[in-house]
């Protein structure tokens, strides 16, 4: 079974950032290296699922012309709405995934600490909408803490390979450490540089 709402609505109870996002350099380097990965300077549109608090939502929105994002826990759309206030063309939902999944394409789907609370069938179904929903160039973002978490379906290991079996194109960036893995994949697998006429 896929991890429950009422788990999330408990972490943000009294509580407005409980993964630390602001104040661990674990996490402010992995937001950075996740947004230097990332092959365009530009996106026509992003999607987001399991925003948190949006300080991801944040690095983002300065990098597309539309941006949706969700959660499934209350208070954490509250928080990222708020982080958000300055970008009209971010919209956050409250949304629980795969059921919920946005109308509309998008050139990058952001899977962000997001897929090892899926059960098999949920994980699935959502790597089957994020698949239809790409535009024809679209760019697949993936990061996710490697270390088994109790209570979690899937670990990082297992839903990285679920991706490249579905996807069934090697990873345009990988970048992978001991604590999480990081994957880019491409419909265009364009370096950067030949992108620039450099190659």
């Amino acid at each position: 079974m896929s991890v429950a709402t009422p788990y999330f609505d408990q972490l943000f109870a009294g509580n407005d950032d409980p993964w630390a996002f602001r104040q661990r350099w674990y996490e402010r380097r992995k937001r950075a290296l996740t947004l230097a990965v990332l092959t365009r300077p530009r996106y026509t549109s992003i999607f987001e699922p399991g925003c948190a608090n949006g300080e991801l939502s944040a690095e983002l929105a300065p990098r597309c012309d539309r941006l949706v994002c969700c959660d499934t826990a209350a208070a954490a759309v509250a928080l990222a709405k708020t982080r958000l206030l300055g970008f009209p063309h971010a919209q956050v939902q409250q949304s629980r995934l795969p059921d919920q999944w946005p109308a509309g394409a998008f050139e990058l789907i952001v899977l962000s600490e997001l897929c090892y609370y899926l059960d098999a069938d949920d994980l699935h179904r959502l790597v089957d909408c994020a698949l239809a929903s790409l535009t024809e160039n679209g760019q697949l973002l993936a990061c996710h803490w490697r270390p088994a978490i109790e209570g979690c379906p899937h670990t990082a290991d297992q839903v990285h390979a679920l991706l490249q079996q579905r996807l069934g194109v090697a990873p345009v960036v990988q970048h992978h450490e001991s604590d999480f893995l990081l994957d880019l994949w491409s419909h265009d697998g364009t370096s950067v540089a030949s992108r620039e006429g450099l190659r």
